[in-house]
């Protein structure tokens, strides 16, 4: 808790170090943690591989976005998208969690391309490809918007990192490991495993709401696109499975190695993606993984 605090700490002192460009950097960033911690629950702590992690984030989104586009203020706007999310999770949920194996990600990755699908052919209240542009945002004071974003990754990280640590995550844990075993030691393993699921989506269609009205729009790109699911992951397993922390970390890092490498052009992607791909052969535990590995053999 010592270090996360003094990772906090530093994040914290960003605004008065750092530039308006370094801010809205990390604003995305945060959000993209977000993403990345919800999603390291559902796969770290129940193993359940959610390849469409953008279904639950794009529900959420765009269910914002048209809202504040009929005239509904952002607090209404996000509340509808958080129950958006919850409501295509859990009708995702219920019936692919009877699936195993890899069929249960199969189903995510169908959802995704469902719901690119639909908002192509509901354009007029979508916008379609060209996106969906809302009426309000945050705030044009990128100070602002970088705390209301930090403060929703840091609550965000504390309530999924209290919930791993309770006696659900010890369940998601041992279901995980031995299905059959957890559930002849007298625990519902299907409804912990929903109750996850219902989290991760609560989490994922909050911090997709709140980043349309940072951006000021929504977009296939921007929100739902399959390549930004795979960051997320890459992300979520680069940090540290099952660390929660690990997946915001890990996000912070790929996105600033992004940035940094933004002179050389498209080749940036390849050296990111190679650099990533290196770490995650290499430190199957992820950089928390491994940096805990050697404080502990200090």
């Amino acid at each position: 808790m010592w270090k996360l605090l003094a990772v906090f700490l530093l994040l914290a002192m960003v605004p008065w170090l750092g530039s308006a460009y370094l801010l809205g950097t990390l604003t995305v960033a945060c959000y993209f943690a977000v993403f990345a911690m919800s999603w390291d629950l559902l796969f770290g702590f129940a193993n359940e591989v959610n390849f469409g992690p953008t279904f639950l984030i794009g529900a959420g989104a765009y269910t914002a976005g048209m809202l504040n586009w009929a005239g509904i203020s952002i607090a209404g706007s996000l509340f509808g998208g958080v129950a958006a999310a919850e409501v295509c999770g859990l009708a995702l949920a219920v019936p692919a969690l009877r699936l195993t194996g890899p069929y249960f990600g199969l189903v995510t990755l169908a959802s995704v391309l469902l719901l690119q699908q639909a908002v192509i052919i509901f354009a007029p209240f979508t916008g379609g490809e060209i996106g969906l542009t809302v009426r309000d945002v945050f705030s044009a004071d990128p100070e602002t918007n970088y705390w209301i974003s930090l403060g929703v990754c840091v609550l965000t990280g504390v309530v999924l990192l209290l919930l791993s640590r309770s006696s659900v995550g010890l369940i998601l844990q041992a279901s995980s490991q031995d299905r059959l075993a957890a559930a002849a030691l007298g625990f519902n393993v299907a409804k912990h495993k929903i109750a996850a699921f219902s989290i991760s989506a609560l989490f994922s269609g909050l911090a997709g709401a709140m980043l349309v009205f940072y951006m000021g729009a929504a977009s296939i790109g921007t929100v739902i696109d399959i390549s930004i699911g795979v960051q997320i992951i890459i992300s979520a397993v680069l940090g540290g499975r099952r660390t929660i922390f690990g997946a915001a970390l890990g996000t912070l890092a790929l996105i600033l190695a992004g940035e940094a490498l933004r002179p050389v052009g498209e080749i940036r992607t390849f050296l990111v993606s190679g650099a990533a791909l290196v770490a995650i052969l290499f430190f199957p535990d992820g950089l928390v993984g491994q940096a805990s590995r050697l404080w502990r053999t200090r």
